[in-house]
């Protein structure tokens, strides 16, 4: 028996995968699969091509994906009479995809992480598995260097009379910190979830040391109800406005333009940042957008999204009706994988037609905070470069 496929056309012998030379095992029983699940990382990337597996007693198994354009229901082949269950995707260089397992034994059904897999993606939702297919790796600044100084986070509850609440935010300082120097600011919706979810202090820390961004005093802020605060909310821009600036500008030595001032979010987030810029043009001079949800419709009102999009979609109606220029520069990042993507691209000739500098970025990824992760250094070096740009320009 061989490994290899029939010579190709350039008269060398093609490897064959993995599950197929599995396939072709005599005898093919528990122990050929034993010595196969031994030998190889779940899923098996080999090129484009991701073998995913489970071993157990199954009626059905099917790969639970997101992956717009392709059925998110992949189902699994079982190999042999053994109890292991296989499905193979192509996944493109550098894609990353979160997905789970669906199990059907009888009348139960059950859906959950992949057992074999010990990588997993965790976000306010829950966790998936993760599949780098080849050519994916994980940024080496998202983890802790221990060579970079780490900055402070201090809580800040700031009694809000526009959101008639407290509003807890966590305010990041940077290591070299110091009241005799003005610093530029972020303002980050859904803070916690990117501290927690995308290591945003990590990256901060790291990105600062290696100077590929400015020294920046970073405000984490978290709402009381997405739904209702984040799609085009009048006291959430007040808030931001009128309590949050006043507020860190009297207690920290910020710099006082628009250059310096910087709103960012994802998704939902990423709706407040534009709408918040919307209703006080002139006062943020940068956005960070990341797979905003930037639903529309250019016809109708069907837009498919349910009643917590109506907002977003009046909005983004309107925007788009009459553009106008509410920053001077806009990063934005989406996933292709996503379904956000044609509403993503769709907004870019919007955004620079109406008079703003944009850098757009995709990623073979989805709807997630690793995606918006993996983004952060491309972003944050943009909107507040450090003195490493000159290297790179």
């Amino acid at each position: 028996m061989t490994d290899t496929a029939p010579v190709g056309w350039a008269g060398t012998k093609r490897r064959r995968p993995a599950i197929e030379r599995l396939l072709a095992r005599k005898p093919l029983d528990e122990s050929a699969v034993d010595r196969f699940l031994a030998r190889h990382q779940v899923p098996v990337v080999e090129g484009a091509r991701c073998t995913f597996l489970y071993r157990g007693a199954a009626d059905e198994v099917f790969v639970i994906h997101r992956i717009v354009g392709l059925p998110q229901r992949v189902p699994m082949q079982r190999v042999g009479e053994t109890s292991l269950w296989f499905a193979v995707l192509e996944l493109p260089a550098g894609s990353r995809v979160e997905y789970q397992l669906e199990v059907r034994h009888g009348s139960a059904v059950a859906s959950g992480n992949d057992p074999l897999n010990p990588r997993v993606a965790h976000s306010p939702v829950g966790s998936s598995s993760v599949c780098a297919a080849s050519g994916y790796v994980v940024p080496p600044w998202v983890t802790p260097d221990p060579e970079a100084r780490p900055g402070s986070l201090e809580e800040l509850v700031l009694p809000s009379r526009a959101l008639r609440r407290d509003a807890r935010c966590q305010v990041y300082l940077p290591a070299r910190f110091r009241r005799t120097h003005s610093y530029p600011l972020l303002v980050v919706h859904d803070g916690s979830d990117y501290l927690q979810y995308a290591a945003m202090k990590t990256v901060l820390d790291n990105l600062i040391h290696r100077l590929d961004m400015a020294e920046t005093v970073v405000v984490f802020t978290d709402p009381g109800s997405r739904e209702v605060e984040y799609p085009n909310n009048a006291a959430h821009a007040r808030f931001v406005v009128s309590d949050l600036l006043p507020a860190l500008a009297s207690s920290l030595p910020l710099l006082d333009r628009p250059s310096a001032r910087c709103l960012m979010g994802a998704s939902f987030g990423g709706v407040a940042s534009l709408s918040v810029a919307y209703r006080n043009p002139g006062v943020f001079g940068s956005l960070l957008l990341q797979s905003g949800s930037f639903v529309f419709t250019d016809i109708g009102f069907d837009h498919g999204g349910g009643q917590v999009f109506d907002p977003v979609v009046k909005f983004m109606n309107r925007f788009r009706a009459r553009p106008r220029r509410v920053a001077d520069r806009i990063y934005q990042s989406c996933g292709v994988y996503e379904p956000l993507i044609v509403p993503n691209r769709s907004m870019v000739p919007v955004f620079e037609g109406a008079g703003m500098e944009v850098r757009y970025v995709e990623a073979r990824d989805g709807h997630s905070w690793e995606n918006w992760r993996d983004r952060l250094r491309d972003g944050l070096s943009w909107i507040f470069p450090g003195p490493q740009k000159y290297y790179y320009e």
